[in-house]
C-alpha cells in the first residue's frame, strides 16, 4: 500500500493528493480492474475552467455519469454545479467498464487531462472511435481514464451488496468505529437507510485513520467469511476482535481496502 507524499488544499477547497498509483497486488482477486488513487482530485467544473493548468496532469474525478456515447466513452458532470459543462471520459484502461444502472451512482475515474482530438486518441489508444459521434467534443477537455470504479455510498453497499460483490469500488465516508489497525467502519447517514460498512485493510496498514475523519477507500466488496479473509489476506486478528467481528458481520458485506486516503469530496 502506498504512502502519502503530499497533501494540499486547492482553490476549490478539495484536497490534492500526489501519491503513487500502485495498488496491492494481493488484493486483485475478482477485481474488474484496479481503482486509481488520485494524483489530484478535481471537479468537472475545475476541468472545464482550468483546462490549461490541468493538461497533461493525472487527476481523479468523482461524479455521476450523464450520457453514454460509445463502448468506451461517456460524459460526467457534477450535480452540485448546475452550470458545469459535462466532461468527456475515455476509458483507456484496457478493461471493460459498465456504467451503473442507477444514474445517481457516482463513478471515480483517474487519468490525464487532454484536449480531445479524436485522431490522436485513436492513434494513441487504438480505440477506433467514430469521428461522427464526437464532433462537439473535438478540442474540448477530456479525461483519458487509466482506471474507473463505481463509487456508491456505504449504505448502498450494505443494503444491496449483491449488486456490488466482486466489483472494484471507490467509497467515501466518515470513519466511525475503529476496531483495530486493520478494521473500521464507514458511517452511513441513517436518514437514508442502510448500515455502516465494515472496512478491512489488507496487508500491513501504512498510516493511521482517526475516528471522525472523512476518507475515500478503494477496494473490492465481498461477504464476510472470516476463514477466507484470514487465509487470503493473512490478517492475524486478535481472537477477541475476530469473534466480535464474526458475530456482527458474518456473511454481511465487507470492503477489503487496497487504499485509504483523505476524501476530496465534502460529505
Amino acid at each position: 500500500m502506498v504512502n502519502f507524499i503530499q497533501t494540499k488544499w486547492s482553490s476549490k477547497g478539495t484536497i490534492a493528493l500526489a501519491i503513487s498509483a500502485m495498488l496491492l497486488g494481493s488484493c486483485t482477486n475478482n477485481l474488474d480492474q484496479q481503482a486509481g488513487v488520485p494524483e489530484t482530485n478535481v471537479t468537472t467544473e475545475e476541468v472545464a475552467d482550468n483546462t490549461k493548468e490541468l493538461i497533461g496532469k493525472t487527476v481523479t474525478i468523482r461524479s455521476t455519469p450523464v450520457r453514454k456515447l460509445g463502448p468506451s466513452t461517456f460524459t460526467i458532470a457534477d450535480k452540485q454545479f448546475f452550470s458545469a459543462k459535462p466532461i468527456l471520459v475515455v476509458n483507456a484502461s484496457g478493461k471493460t467498464f459498465t456504467l451503473p444502472a442507477d444514474p445517481n451512482t457516482p463513478i471515480q475515474a483517474t487519468g490525464p487531462v487532454r484536449n480531445f482530438v479524436i485522431a490522436d486518441i485513436n492513434r494513441d489508444y487504438n480505440l477506433g472511435l467514430d469521428a461522427n459521434l464526437y464532433k462537439e467534443y473535438e478540442t474540448q477537455p477530456a479525461i483519458i481514464a487509466q482506471s474507473i470504479a463505481l463509487a456508491p455510498k456505504p449504505g448502498e453497499l450494505t443494503t444491496n451488496p449483491q449488486l456490488y460483490y466482486g466489483k472494484n469500488l471507490a467509497v467515501t465516508g466518515e470513519v466511525e468505529n475503529i476496531r483495530n489497525a486493520n478494521s473500521f467502519t464507514l458511517d452511513e447517514d441513517k436518514l437514508f437507510g442502510g448500515q455502516d460498512l465494515l472496512v478491512i485493510r489488507a496487508g500491513t496498514p501504512k498510516g493511521v485513520v482517526n475516528e471522525g475523519e472523512k476518507v475515500a477507500v478503494t477496494g473490492v466488496l465481498r461477504p464476510f467469511v472470516v476463514a477466507e479473509l484470514e487465509r487470503e489476506y493473512n490478517l492475524k486478528w486478535d481472537l477477541t476482535v475476530q469473534k466480535q467481528l464474526e458475530a456482527e458481520y458474518r456473511n454481511k458485506p465487507v470492503l477489503v481496502a487496497t487504499e485509504v486516503y483523505p476524501s476530496a469530496i465534502p460529505q
